[in-house]
């Protein structure tokens, strides 16, 4: 009884050793693939195959961004997370020419952050325009300074001379005067709304 007991242990003991081996490897493939490894960078699988796409995106936006803002600003990806206890990949930096430092982008100030955003989009944008499909743009030029909002309205006018159409929807005030081709949209006193088309050429 002893030794079929003794033999049952031993056949048992190498399957739990086989399995436990395998849980090891298994288990280092799923941490790395989560970016839950202790004392490494906190980056997902799903995050690394982004950043990629983002490089590009990031890359184009630039062309944008620094034509925006007359050569200052620069978008970076952050290469190295601020601290391993967070998830990182797709953190943004910004370069500021003008006192050569590196920065997070959330010290941008309102404005600064409505050209980065804008950028993104337009880069985003870009990016996809080698497909199909467009990129729709938010609210966000009443954030603008005056001559942020002509330094983004001259970037996107330049977008528009070739065979791409560009559409902005804005309650902003100051828009109305430089933009040639409007349809505006006014409510009316029965609770409907009207849609007219004013051109500079009429």
């Amino acid at each position: 009884s002893n030794r079929r007991a003794s033999e049952g242990y031993k056949k048992h003991s190498a399957g739990l050793a086989a399995a436990e081996q395998e849980l090891g490897w298994v288990g280092a493939l799923s941490d790395t693939a989560s970016g839950t490894i202790t004392g490494k960078e906190k980056v997902m699988l799903e995050t690394f195959v982004q950043m990629t796409t983002f490089d590009r995106v990031t890359a184009r936006a630039n062309i944008r961004l620094m034509a925006m803002t007359g050569g200052r600003y620069e978008l970076a990806r952050r290469e190295q997370a601020m601290s391993l206890r967070s998830q990182s990949g797709l953190d943004l930096d910004v370069v500021d020419h003008y006192n050569a430092t590196r920065r997070d982008v959330r010290t941008l100030s309102g404005g600064e952050s409505f050209q980065a955003s804008l950028a993104l989009a337009l880069g985003l944008s870009d990016e996809i325009q080698s497909a199909a499909g467009g990129v729709r743009l938010d609210e966000g030029f009443g954030s603008l300074d005056e001559n942020s909002l002509s330094e983004a309205i001259a970037v996107l006018d330049s977008l528009s001379e070739g065979s791409r159409l560009v559409g902005i929807i804005s309650h902003v005030d100051s828009l109305k005067t430089r933009i040639s081709r409007k349809i505006l949209v006014t409510k009316l006193p029965s609770g409907g709304s009207q849609a007219r088309i004013v051109t500079d050429d009429l």
